[in-house]
C-alpha cells in the first residue's frame, strides 16, 4: 500500500496541496500588506499637504510640530510594513521606535506642563521600559532582524529553500571557525 505525502490531506475525496495553500494565503497577505503601504503613501502625501497649508495660513507651532511627528510616525510604520514584505516577520525595534515617537508625539501636542504628575509618571515609566527593550533589541540580533549585518539573521525559511539553508549554515559554521 502506498503512502501518501506528508504535505497533502484528504478531504471530501480531492487531494489538496497544503503547501499551494499556504503560498498562495501568503500572497494574499502581501497584497493586503502592499494596500496598506500605498494607503499610507498616500495620507503621508496628505499630511504633508496640510503642513503647507498651516505654515501658510498661521503659525501655530504646536500644530505643525504634531503633524510633522505624525508624518515621522507614518514613515516609520510604512519602514515597519517593508521589512514585513521583505523577510515575513515583523521588526520588534522598529515597532519599539514608532511606540516611543507616538508617545513623545502625544507629549508634544497635549504640551508636558498640562499633564497631571500621575500622567507623566506613567508616560516616563513607559518610555524607560520602551527605551530598555530597544535595547535589548540592539543586543539581540535575532529580533531584529535590520541589525548590522543581516546576511546571518535566522530567517524562517518559508519556501523550503534547502540550498539556501545549506549555504547560510556552511557560511555561518565557516564565521564560527575563524573565531
Amino acid at each position: 500500500m502506498r503512502k501518501r505525502p506528508k504535505s497533502q490531506f484528504l478531504l471530501c475525496d480531492r487531494w489538496f496541496d497544503r503547501h499551494w495553500i499556504v503560498r498562495h494565503m501568503e500572497a494574499f497577505q502581501d497584497l493586503i500588506v502592499i494596500v496598506l503601504c500605498l494607503s499610507l503613501f498616500s495620507v503621508m502625501l496628505l499630511q504633508l499637504r496640510g503642513i503647507f497649508v498651516a505654515l501658510t495660513q498661521t503659525l501655530d507651532y504646536k500644530h505643525v510640530t504634531a503633524k510633522i511627528l505624525f508624518i515621522l510616525i507614518l514613515v516609520e510604520l510604512f519602514r515597519l510594513l517593508m521589512i514585513y514584505l521583505q523577510e515575513h516577520s515583523i521588526a520588534v525595534g522598529v515597532a519599539v521606535e514608532i511606540t516611543i515617537v507616538s508617545v513623545l508625539r502625544e507629549v508634544v501636542v497635549h504640551g508636558a506642563l498640562d499633564i497631571s504628575w500621575i500622567k507623566v509618571a506613567s508616560i516616563c515609566g513607559l518610555l524607560f521600559v520602551l527605551g530598555a527593550l530597544l535595547i535589548v533589541c540592539a543586543k539581540t540580533p535575532h529580533m531584529d532582524c535590520m541589525s548590522a549585518n543581516t546576511k546571518f539573521c535566522p530567517i524562517v525559511y518559508l519556501e523550503g529553500n534547502q540550498e539556501q539553508k545549506e549555504r547560510d549554515f556552511e557560511h555561518s559554521r565557516h564565521r564560527q571557525e575563524i573565531r
